[in-house]
């Protein structure tokens, strides 16, 4: 009797959901850069919609924090605005993946109060206060940028990300480019020794700093500076034009790079050529295993993936991303397809 009713049981939950039986939840956990959160949690919560079965969580910690988790692999994925390094690649237990995701633009953000115009910026000109070279607001060098602007005698207090972060080495590895000093001193990585500035943790750390330290100047990922209401100026570019971050301006930047683009995707598209180019922007990249342990999550992952280089893109827009170009996508797709899913 006992039997005949494990059976009934075991029958009962096969026929639930109409004869169907009910899709297991899939939980996949995931960590890295603050620059693509925005876009990231949009995608898993409206993935989460199309397939409720589904749950990605992921924790903004920052670059150096994802590289560390996937590397350890406490994490599913990691996310990271710097490619990992070969030595970085060298030290996790398996071959890593990199996927771009989108294009975004890091923005110099200021806060000085009685300014409304809106102030440009070089690349040597920046280099030059985060080396605490420039130390007031109403410096020579940067009314030369800004001719007929009042500028107050206020102290510019740089700010600067306290994490290991993508943003950062996105920021410095700019800086390298067009300032041979900054490339000497302190160089271009996910953390480096700053020669001036208060530390923020994470984007909104240092948007949040800016926001209420009078005289206030740092960089974050262009969505945080439109989040946050904080002025931000254009950048002159390689051809020599003063260029705002936009999505038309990222798209430019990473024209170039998408036509050689290298087989491992790990690019840096800083100060790109050409006129239209925004010289701050970069490609953001999900990290993955080519044999991940677990093939559930594995199989899990390679459909939202799927459809972020697809469906995903249409959201990116609205919030200040770049969508990758159609050509970079069709490698990421054969990329993707390496992954060893049994």
């Amino acid at each position: 009797m006992t039997m005949n009713r494990r059976l009934l049981a075991a029958a009962v939950t096969v026929v639930l959901l109409g004869g169907t039986v009910a899709a297991q939840k899939v939980n996949i956990t995931g960590a890295g850069a603050t620059f693509p959160d925005p876009i990231y949690e949009k995608w898993f919560s409206e993935y989460n919609k199309l397939h409720p079965d589904v749950q990605i969580n992921y924790q903004p910690n920052g670059s150096g924090g994802g590289v560390s988790a996937i590397t350890q692999q406490t994490v599913f994925f990691g996310a990271s605005d710097m490619p990992m390094t070969d030595d970085a690649l060298s030290k996790a237990p398996g071959h890593i993946f990199h996927f771009p995701t989108v294009l975004g633009g890091v923005v110099p953000i200021y806060n000085i109060p009685g300014v409304t115009t809106e102030l440009k910026f070089t690349g040597p000109l920046i280099a030059d206060i985060f080396l605490g070279k420039i130390t007031k607001w109403n410096d020579k060098a940067i009314a030369a940028v800004n001719p007929g602007v009042s500028l107050p005698a206020t102290d510019i207090a740089v700010v600067h990300r306290s994490d290991g972060s993508g943003t950062s080495f996105i920021w410095t590895d700019y800086l390298s480019k067009v300032s041979p000093e900054w490339k000497q001193k302190v160089g271009a990585n996910s953390a480096v020794s700053w020669p001036t500035g208060l530390g923020g943790a994470k984007n909104d750390g240092v948007a949040a700093l800016i926001k209420q330290t009078p005289g206030g100047f740092g960089y974050v990922e262009l969505i945080y500076a439109m989040q946050n209401s904080i002025a931000s100026g254009p950048v002159q570019n390689a051809a020599g034009k003063f260029v705002k971050a936009s999505l038309e301006s990222v798209t430019a930047a990473a024209a170039g790079a998408a036509a050689n683009m290298p087989p491992d995707f790990r690019v840096s598209i800083t100060n790109a050529p050409g006129p239209e180019a925004y010289p701050i922007s970069s490609f953001t990249w999900l990290l993955l295993y080519e044999n991940p342990k677990d093939k559930a999550q594995a199989k899990t992952m390679n459909e939202f993936v799927k459809w972020a280089l697809s469906d995903g893109q249409k959201l990116c827009a609205g919030l200040g991303y770049a969508p990758l170009p159609p050509n970079v996508v069709k490698l990421e797709l054969a990329q993707l397809a390496k992954i060893a899913l049994q």
